[in-house]
C-alpha cells in the first residue's frame, strides 16, 4: 500500500502525553489501491495517540460512508461506518502475532497509520452489501438473470446426455 504523507505521524519529539490528531479519508486515499473493494468514502478519524515510555496506544475512531460496489448489481452504494478501535506500538526487533500490537523497529522515529486505517474499514464492512430490493440497477439483474437461466439449461441437458452408465448402476444400490 502506498503512503499517504497525512497519514504518518512523528511521534520523536512528542511528550509523553496523550496527543490527539485528527484526519479525512476520501476518495483519494482509495485511487492508489489498486485490488481494494471499498472505491471511495468520507470518513473521519480521530485518532488518540498515548505517548508513554516503553509504548504508545493509538485509540482510533471512524465515522462516515464508504462507497463499494453492490453484491448483487454492481452499481455504487453508501454504506455507513462506525469502527472503533485501540492499537499498541512497542519497540523492538521481534515480530507481532497479535493484530493489536505493532512492534517499531527502536530507530522509529514516524508510524504511518494508512494501512491500519485501510484494514479496519475493509473488516468493518457487511459480509454481505446489497440495495434494497427496488434500488439495484434493473438492467444488471435483467441480464444477470438472462445469463443464470441459459447456463441452468445448459447443464440440464448436459446432465442428461454425458452421465456414463456406470453411474447410472450406483444410483440401484438403495
Amino acid at each position: 500500500m502506498s503512503s499517504n504523507k497525512e497519514f504518518i505521524i512523528p511521534f520523536e519529539g512528542l511528550k509523553n502525553a496523550k496527543h490527539s490528531f485528527k484526519f479525512e479519508i476520501t476518495d483519494a486515499f482509495f485511487e492508489d489501491l489498486t485490488y481494494s473493494i471499498i472505491q471511495g468514502g468520507d470518513i473521519k478519524v480521530d485518532f488518540q495517540l498515548n505517548k508513554k515510555e516503553t509504548m504508545m496506544i493509538g485509540d482510533i475512531e471512524m465515522s462516515g460512508t464508504i462507497q463499494k460496489p453492490c453484491d448483487r448489481c454492481t452499481d455504487l452504494m453508501n454504506i455507513p461506518i462506525e469502527v472503533s478501535h485501540q492499537i499498541i506500538y512497542k519497540f523492538g526487533e521481534d515480530e507481532s502475532v497479535d493484530e493489536n500490537l505493532i512492534i517499531l523497529p527502536i530507530s522509529a522515529f514516524t508510524i504511518d497509520i494508512s494501512s491500519t486505517l485501510y484494514e479496519l474499514l475493509t473488516v468493518a464492512l457487511p459480509s454481505r452489501t446489497v440495495h434494497k430490493e427496488d434500488e439495484c440497477n434493473e438492467e444488471m439483474l435483467d441480464l444477470l438473470d438472462h445469463y443464470v437461466n441459459s447456463s441452468e439449461n445448459q447443464e440440464e441437458d448436459s446432465d442428461e446426455e454425458d452421465i456414463d452408465p456406470r453411474w447410472n448402476a450406483l444410483k440401484n444400490l438403495n
